[in-house]
Parts: C-alpha cells; sequence; structure tokens
C-alpha cells in the first residue's frame, strides 16, 4: 500500500509539471522573441569570414554560443531552478522522491530548451551559418564540370559571392543549393524529432495525471492566484517593515497619501520569522490532508500546526 501511495503521488507530481496552457502560452511567447532576435542577427550582424577553418567556427559559434546562453538564460529565470537548489539546501531532499527531482528538472530543462531550439532550428531553415561553417568541407564532384583539385581555402570562399573567381562564379548556385538543402534537412528532422518528444510527453502527462482535468486547472488557477497574492503581499510588507524601521530611526517618516493609507490599514502586520520563510520556500510536493489537497508549501503552512509542519517538512 505504501509503495503504490509513493507512486500515485509521484505521478501526479510529474503530472504538474507537463499541463498548463500558461506554460504552453509562455513558450509561444519565447519562441517568437527569439525568432525576431535570431532574424536581427542575421540580416543586420552576420558576416561570414569566408576563410578556410575561420568558416567552420564561426558558424558553429553562430549557431551554438547563442543557443547555449538563451538556454543558461533559461535556466536562470525558471522559478523550479531555485525551488529546487532551496530544498536541496534547506532539506538536503529528504522529502523529494526520484521521480519529483526528475519531474523539476524535466520541467526546467523543458523551458530552458525552447528558445535554444528555435535559434539552432532558424539557423538551420535559414542555412547560412550551416553554409558558412562546412563550405570548406564540401565535395563538389556532384557538380558537373567543377574542376578538380581545387583546395579547401577556395571552396571556404563560395558563402561569399563577390570573393569567387570568375572561372567558378558558374558553380556557386549549386554548392549553395545543396549546402542548404543540408542545413534545411537537418533543420526539419530537428523539428519532426521535437514534435514528436512533446507529443509523447503529452500522452505521457495524460497516462501518469491522476487529477481530474477540472480539478488540474483549479490547481493551475490557485497557484498563479497565489503567486501573485504572495508577491504583491510580500511588497507591501516589505515596504511597511522598511517605514516602521525608517521611523525607529529618524522619529519620523515621510510618506506619500497611499503609503499613509497602507500603514494605516496595515497595523496588524508582524515580521515573519526565518523559520516560516524556509517552510514556504522549496519545491512543493501534491498531497492530501484527510481527503483535502494540499496545492503549495504556503497551503501547507496554513494548514499544519508547527509541530505537525516540522514532522511534514522534515525541516532542521
Amino acid at each position: 500500500m505504501a509503495a503504490t501511495a509513493l507512486v500515485t503521488e509521484n505521478f501526479k507530481f510529474v503530472s504538474l509539471f507537463f499541463k498548463s496552457k500558461d506554460v504552453m502560452i509562455f513558450n509561444g511567447l519565447i519562441a517568437l522573441s527569439t525568432v525576431a532576435g535570431q532574424t536581427a542577427y542575421t540580416v543586420f550582424a552576420f558576416d561570414c569570414p569566408c576563410s578556410p577553418k575561420r568558416n567552420y567556427y564561426y558558424g558553429l559559434a553562430a549557431i551554438g554560443v547563442p543557443a547555449l546562453v538563451l538556454f543558461l538564460v533559461g535556466i536562470m529565470l525558471n522559478r523550479n531552478t531555485w525551488d529546487l537548489l532551496a530544498e536541496c539546501r534547506l532539506r538536503r531532499c529528504r522529502k523529494l522522491s526520484a521521480a519529483a527531482a526528475f519531474a523539476v528538472l524535466a520541467s526546467v530543462l523543458g523551458r530552458a530548451v525552447v528558445a535554444p531550439l528555435t535559434w539552432a532550428v532558424l539557423s538551420l531553415l535559414q542555412g547560412q551559418a550551416y553554409t558558412c561553417a562546412l563550405s570548406e568541407f564540401v565535395d563538389p564532384s556532384f557538380v558537373t564540370g567543377f574542376p578538380q583539385g581545387k583546395d579547401p581555402e577556395v571552396l571556404a570562399q563560395f558563402p561569399c559571392e563577390d570573393s569567387i573567381s570568375a572561372e567558378l562564379q558558374p558553380f556557386w548556385k549549386d554548392i549553395q543549393r545543396h549546402l542548404k538543402y543540408q542545413s534545411q534537412l537537418i533543420g526539419w528532422l530537428l523539428i519532426a524529432s521535437m514534435s514528436v518528444i512533446v507529443f509523447l510527453l503529452q500522452c505521457l502527462r495524460q497516462c501518469c495525471s491522476s487529477l481530474g482535468h477540472q480539478q488540474e486547472n483549479y490547481w493551475s488557477q490557485y497557484r498563479e492566484a497565489e503567486r501573485s497574492l504572495f508577491h504583491n503581499t510580500a511588497a507591501a510588507h516589505a515596504q511597511l517593515e522598511a517605514m516602521q524601521n525608517v521611523k525607529s530611526f529618524f522619529g519620523f517618516v515621510s510618506l506619500d497619501p497611499a503609503q499613509k493609507e497602507l500603514l494605516e490599514e496595515q497595523l496588524n502586520s508582524r515580521p515573519v520569522c526565518s523559520t516560516d520563510w524556509n517552510r514556504v520556500t522549496g519545491v512543493c510536493l501534491y498531497r492530501e490532508n484527510n481527503g483535502l489537497p494540499l496545492y503549495s508549501r504556503v497551503h501547507k503552512w496554513a494548514t499544519y500546526s508547527t509541530e505537525e509542519m516540522d514532522k511534514e517538512m522534515n525541516f532542521f
């Protein structure tokens, strides 16, 4: 029974990170932004050196370096990254099973790869970076009448039409077409592969989820509402604390009307101890208490007593 409950719990947690229309919209906005950035880079900044060896490194850098930067930025901007690190730092992942940890990592990586994959696919479909990188390695034997014995230094000049000698000008279009064909083929294969992977993940989500569609939607809405309210309330609480501390230091505090109203309305605010901050920080596993769902760490904090919270969170 315990094993069954653990598997069911982990499946519920896995389903959390492979659902939500908000995630799809967010990923779509990231992809569109990447499209705009990649197009602008290709038009205004890309300039193949048309030189042996330099072409290869420049072309790979044009595809790989921005993709790597976008990937790292995507990881840093994801809340789940810092929730997972907090879980490891505060509780040494004692309450985080392997399946749950995998789900969190999948969530982080799934969002982080949207922008770099979009960049790489667009670069391959446009073909300029690939043509620049591999022009010196192309085998020109497929072009009828191409002069024999041409070294890589000559072939490296093909991405730059104005650098090609008059003798090789008639073959420029054929070489370019061949390299673009290879580049776009790789790009379409990458798109097809990612589409299949996304489809399989969606199927996995549906199979793993033990919650009904309506409850999953409610869970998503609750988390978004709690996140927004928590952020706004934390900002107001920080402002109140700052007002009181500044007043204690100077004997008075200069406030605008909105701040005065906030100070008068929130006389019952209290400092939050580090223990409570730590209790609501980290990865949240889906749990139920007497048949009622617990949707977040704040929800758990409000539901459990202090003793029950310490035992449940395994907090030290």
